[in-house]
């Protein structure tokens, strides 16, 4: 093993040992901060706070005073580990079995973060920092609500005279092996309740009542009965999915009052929240009949965006078919990320990790996946500053 993967491998480690739940840092940013600025990087770091939201940790890191400035992107925090007894390790020990490192966390995406970080100070170390800048922007809110984190980390950035001409964000973006996709956009998603009201009484006298469960199924059925698009070249077709259909009635005796259900929607760029949102209640009007009903959604801060593959782009796939022998794919699949924030401010991509075990029990990482695509980011790097 190298000594730039060694420290790679180091690195992820000791972040993992820190339990950074959100919105709790735990120190893991305490952890990098102390390995960039030994490298020379200037630090700062920032907590932001907003009424009714927790105060998060964030870290902005940068080398170099000129372009073109390359940005990696991140978070440290993670999901809770759930019942720690079900893991084969303590889900916080960074544990290394069997050619992998074991812990919550590591996938998504302290290991990308060790990568690039190991990555962007050996390139440091062997060019100095003549050619351009590099900057890490490492935020402790994705995992959460995402108001305290990127979104503001970038404006803090940009108000101090930051310009960014291209990201990569860590995200654990392959399936099954390492080099298999590059993630170039990711769709929108938008939340909804539909809400039914009715007239409480007893089921033995059901002409007395009026009972909300029945005209709450028919206006589930108008959202999902027609498909929302059919795709493009580069989305999935847009899919509504109920997660939840709730009366909050625990007797059998009673017919309720009201009925709700819950909706999440993951849109393509086809749509916009406010368009998305008329057409669904165009077609709940069409089924209501004598409903009393509400159709309400929820702000949407994740919209669907594309980011046309340019020559940033080719340079990383060529940077990842040079060390897996994979060409990857192009792909906008997937949850949101914080990519969602960043393409506000310069073109980004994201690739990372395996994400098969991301938010589950026994997440981990091989060790050498963490070592290949940590000579992945560094021979971008080494290409970007150089074209």
């Amino acid at each position: 093993m190298s000594d730039l993967a060694a420290s790679a491998i180091d690195l992820c480690r000791a972040l993992v040992r820190r339990p950074s739940v959100t919105p709790d840092d735990a120190g893991a940013q305490d952890v990098l901060e102390a390995r960039l600025k030994a490298a020379g990087f200037a630090t700062d770091r920032i907590v932001f706070s907003e009424s009714g939201t927790p105060d998060i940790q964030n870290l902005y890191a940068r080398i170099g005073t000129s372009a073109p400035h390359l940005v990696f992107a991140g978070h440290t925090d993670v999901v809770p580990p759930g019942n720690a007894a079900s893991w084969r390790f303590d889900p916080f020990s960074a544990e290394l079995s069997e050619g992998a490192i074991y812990g919550r966390g590591v996938a998504d995406m302290k290991g990308a973060i060790a990568a690039f970080a190991a990555a962007a100070i050996g390139f440091v170390q062997r060019s100095g920092t003549g050619k351009g800048s590099i900057s890490l922007l490492i935020t402790g809110d994705e995992e959460g609500p995402a108001i305290n984190g990127t979104k503001k980390l970038l404006r803090f950035a940009q108000e101090r005279g930051a310009r960014f001409d291209h990201c990569i964000l860590g995200e654990p973006t392959n399936p099954d092996a390492l080099g298999e996709m590059i993630k170039i956009g990711r769709r929108g998603s938008l939340n909804g309740t539909l809400r039914v009201k009715g007239r409480q009484g007893h089921v033995a006298y059901p002409q007395r009542a009026k009972n909300p469960i029945p005209q709450l199924v028919r206006l589930i059925e108008a959202l999902i009965a027609a498909p929302l698009d059919a795709g493009t070249a580069h989305f999935d077709a847009s899919n509504l999915e109920i997660v939840s259909v709730d009366v909050g009635n625990l007797a059998f005796n009673i017919i309720p009052a009201e009925a709700h259900a819950r909706f999440n929607i993951r849109f393509n760029d086809l749509w916009t929240p406010e368009t998305l949102a008329a057409e669904l209640r165009k077609r709940a009007r069409a089924a209501a009949e004598d409903a009393d009903y509400e159709l309400r959604f929820e702000p949407c801060n994740a919209l669907a965006f594309l980011m046309p593959p340019d020559g940033f782009t080719d340079l990383l796939r060529a940077a990842i078919e040079k060390h897996t022998g994979r060409k990857p794919s192009l792909s906008t699949s997937g949850g949101t990320s914080d990519a969602r924030f960043i393409r506000a401010y310069c073109p980004v991509v994201e690739f990372g990790l395996v994400g098969a075990t991301m938010h589950m029990i026994d997440e981990h990482a091989a060790v050498k996946d963490i070592e290949v695509l940590t000579a992945i980011y560094s021979t971008l790097l080494e290409d970007y500053f150089s074209f």
